[in-house]
C-alpha cells in the first residue's frame, strides 16, 4: 500500500499532493512535505531512538530545579594547579602566532614526546611518540577512535559493568555486538564496610562470553563508578582470555593517578603478551583537573593505533593546538618533579582521600551504606534504608535509582547520578538499589552536604 501511495506523490513546494482512484472517482489528499519528508530523514538506526543520555537529562534536571549542590557529574569545582592554568594563558598570549593555529593532527609534537617520556618507564617500552601516542578531543574521542577503528560488522565486544555509557552506543554504530558482565558486590557481612575490591566478576561466566566471534574486551580500572582498582590476579585473568581467543583490549584508565594507597595502579599492557593487543586511554582533563580542556590521548603499538589515526583524521583531523601545548609544558612541570611528593601526579590522591573518607562517613550517618572506593573520584552508596522516608510514586521512571535521584535532589537539593544508567537492560537491578556521588568538591561544598543530609533526614523523622 505505502509503495502505491508514493508511486503517485507529486510535491509542490510546502505540500504534496498524492492521487489514487477508487471506484472510478479521484480522490485527493494533502500531506504537508515534512510529514513525507519525516520517514525518510528520520535518525539512522544505529542511534537507536535518539534517547536522551543521563548527562542531557540531569544537567537539565539541574538547570531546573537548581539542587544546592551538585555531587552528580564528574568535574572539580575549584581551581586546577596554577601552572597548569598559566600554561594555558601564556600560551594564547605569547610570542608565538602559531601556537593559535593548526598543529600536527595526530598530536602536537611538544605533547606526544612528553606524553611517551611520561609512559615509557610506567610500561617498561620505549614508546614511539609518532606512531604509538594519539592526542585526541578527550578521552571520549580516544574510546570512538579505538572502538570505530577495530569494531566491525558482527564483531563481539566484551563490556565490564556498570560501564561510561558511550561504550555500548559507540560500539553499536560500528556495527558490533556488545556482551556484558556485571561486576557483582560479595554478599555483605554484618557490620563489615564494604569497599569497591568487593566488587567482583565471576571468571566462569567471564570466560563464557569469549569466542570466536570476540573482537574486543574494554576495561575500565580504576574503575567509574565503582572504583574498584583491578589487582595483579584480576588482569591476569582478564589478560589470559585476550590471548587465548586472540582478543584487542581497550584499557581505559583515566583514573590512573586517583589510587588510594596500599593500592596501586596496574597497566595491564605491562603484563606479559599484552602489549601487542592492548590500547591505553588516558585524559589530561583527569591528569590535571580541567575536564572542560576535552583533551585526551591514547597509546599502543603502532599497527594498532594506526586504525584509530584513520578515524581521527576523518572525524576532528586535529585538537586544540594552545590547549596541547599548554598540556605538554604541564606535563614537562610535573615530571621535573616526578619524585617529589608535591608532584601533582602523585598529590591529587592525597588530596583526595580525605574527601573520600568525609564523605563515606556523612553518607554511613544519614542512612546510606556507601561502597569504600580504592580509586576514581566517585562513591556508590545504596539507599534502601530510606526508602521508607522518600516517597517515589510521583517520579515516573522505570528504574527506582532514577526515582529516587531526582526526589532527592527536589527534596534534599543534592544531585547524584543513577548507575542503572551504566548497566544493560539484563543487569539494571544490580545497580539500581544505589546513587552516585563525586567527592571532588570543595570542602565547602561536601559541608554544605553533610547539612543539607541531616536537614533532610530531621524532615523525614
Amino acid at each position: 500500500m505505502r509503495r502505491s501511495l508514493l508511486a503517485g506523490l507529486r510535491v509542490h513546494s510546502n505540500c504534496a499532493t498524492i492521487y489514487r482512484n477508487t471506484s472510478n472517482k479521484t480522490v485527493r489528499r494533502e500531506l504537508s512535505a515534512s510529514a513525507v519528508m519525516s520517514d525518510k530523514f528520520k535518525l539512522p538506526a544505529r542511534y537507536g531512538a535518539g534517547e536522551k543520555s543521563v548527562w542531557v537529562e540531569y544537567i537539565q534536571l539541574a538547570a531546573e530545579y537548581k539542587p544546592a549542590v551538585n555531587l552528580g557529574q564528574g568535574f572539580p569545582d575549584y581551581h586546577a594547579p596554577d601552572h597548569v592554568t598559566k600554561a594555558l594563558a601564556n600560551v594564547a598570549t605569547g610570542e608565538n602566532p602559531l601556537f593559535n593555529q593548526y598543529t600536527r593532527g595526530f598530536g602536537h609534537l611538544r605533547l606526544v614526546q612528553n606524553l611517551a617520556k611520561l609512559y615509557s618507564p610506567l610500561v617498561g617500552k620505549e614508546l614511539d611518540p609518532i606512531n604509538e601516542i594519539l592526542v585526541t578531543n578527550g578521552a571520549y574521542e580516544a574510546l570512538f577512535s579505538a572502538i570505530l577503528g577495530h569494531v566491525d560488522e558482527g564483531d563481539e565486544v566484551i563490556i565490564i559493568e556498570p560501564f561510561f555509557d558511550c561504550y555500548e552506543f559507540m560500539i553499536k554504530s560500528a556495527g558490533g555486538v556488545p556482551k556484558f558482565i556485571p561486576l557483582k558486590p560479595k554478599p555483605s557481612q554484618d557490620g563489615k564496610e564494604m569497599t569497591s575490591a568487593d566488587w567482583v566478576l565471576d571468571e566462569k561466566e567471564l570466560a563464557s562470553l569469549f569466542g570466536s566471534r570476540t573482537k574486543m574486551l574494554i576495561l575500565n580500572t580504576p574503575h567509574n563508578p565503582v572504583g574498584k582498582v583491578f589487582t595483579a590476579q584480576e588482569l591476569q585473568t582478564l589478560a589470559d582470555l585476550c590471548k587465548k581467543h586472540n582478543v584487542l583490549c581497550i584499557s581505559d584508565e583515566v583514573y590512573e593517578w586517583m589510587v588510594y594507597k596500599p593500592h596501586k595502579h596496574i597497566r595491564i599492557a605491562t603484563l606479559p603478551g599484552m602489549w601487542e593487543r592492548t590500547i591505553t586511554i588516558g585524559s589530561a582533563g583527569k591528569t590535571f583537573s580541567v575536564t572542560g580542556w576535552k583533551t585526551g590521548w591514547a597509546y599502543g603499538p603502532a599497527d594498532l593505533m594506526r586504525n584509530l589515526q584513520v578515524v581521527h583524521q576523518n572525524c576532528v583531523y586535529t585538537c586544540c593546538t594552545p590547549i596541547q601545548e599548554a598540556v605538554a609544558r604541564s606535563l614537562e612541570f610535573e615530571l621535573a618533579r616526578y619524585d617529589s611528593p608535591e608532584c601533582y601526579f602523585f598529590s591529587l590522591a592525597e588530596e583526595l582521600v580525605s574527601k573520600r573518607d568525609y564523605l563515606v562517613k556523612i553518607l554511613k550517618e544519614n542512612g546510606f551504606k556507601p561502597v569504600v572506593p580504592d580509586g576514581g573520584y566517585f562513591v556508590m552508596a545504596d539507599w534502601t534504608k530510606l526508602e521508607n522516608k522518600i516517597d517515589l510514586s510521583t517520579e515516573p521512571d522505570r528504574n527506582k535509582d532514577y526515582r529516587f535521584t531526582k526526589k532527592f535532589a527536589k527534596e534534599a537539593g543534592i544531585l547524584t547520578i543513577p548507575p542503572t544508567a551504566f548497566y544493560s537492560a539484563d543487569h539494571r537491578h544490580v545497580g539500581e538499589s544505589y546513587t552516585r556521588f563525586c567527592f571532588i568538591k570543595k570542602d565547602e561544598n561536601l559541608q554544605l552536604t553533610e547539612k543539607l543530609l541531616k536537614e533532610w533526614n530531621a524532615k523525614k523523622n
